[in-house]
């Protein structure tokens, strides 16, 4: 499958891209190319483009997501800097996405499937399941009603082996709870 080249000209239609926030002394000397109906500011260059903005993750038809240096607050402006080549096509019903957990950090994040450096089986979802099993997971390491009527020892590794079936597999949330049921 060949992949899409982005450039100037269509990165803002229906993509995925991870941004990496960069400070702004990286871009003091460069000039603002474009600025957006939102207000966020576009500089291009050959390998790619940087982006000063107050707002990430959903942007009208596509999906950015910041790694920020620190802990992103969404009202600050953020330079965030990516490759043409960190574009990739979206869509919300192609099963495009592979959810990534670290368990020890509680962190929880969404992927492309052509980000994918080997080939490691995952499972590929559509945006729609992406948030929800993610929104699910979250749920799963942070609160404990979910567990109330469960048989297990030791929550912390219901929570492990629960959080590895809905990254591994395509059942529902419910169907795993079931089979810790009395």
């Amino acid at each position: 499958m060949a992949t899409k080249t982005y450039t100037k000209l269509n990165f803002h239609s229906y993509t995925f891209c991870i941004w990496k926030e960069v400070p702004f002394s990286d871009i003091k000397d460069l000039k603002i190319n474009y600025k957006s109906q939102s207000g966020s500011e576009y500089i291009f260059t050959a390998e790619g483009l940087y982006r000063i903005s107050n707002h990430w993750g959903r942007v009208a038809n596509c999906h950015w997501r910041l790694i920020p240096l620190a802990d992103f607050k969404n009202q600050n402006a953020i330079v965030g800097y990516a490759k043409w080549t960190d574009f990739y096509s979206n869509d919300d019903t192609s099963k495009l996405f592979f959810i990534k957990v670290d368990l020890e950090k509680q962190d929880v994040n969404f992927y492309h499937k052509l980000s994918l450096e080997n080939q490691e089986k995952v499972v590929l979802r559509n945006a729609k399941e992406t948030a929800k099993t993610i929104r699910t997971i979250k749920q799963v390491l942070t609160e404990t009603d979910w567990a109330k009527y469960l048989q297990y020892d030791d929550l912390d590794v219901l929570r492990k082996e629960i959080v590895n079936e809905l990254v591994n597999s395509e059942r529902s949330f419910l169907e795993i709870k079931k089979q810790y049921l009395s």
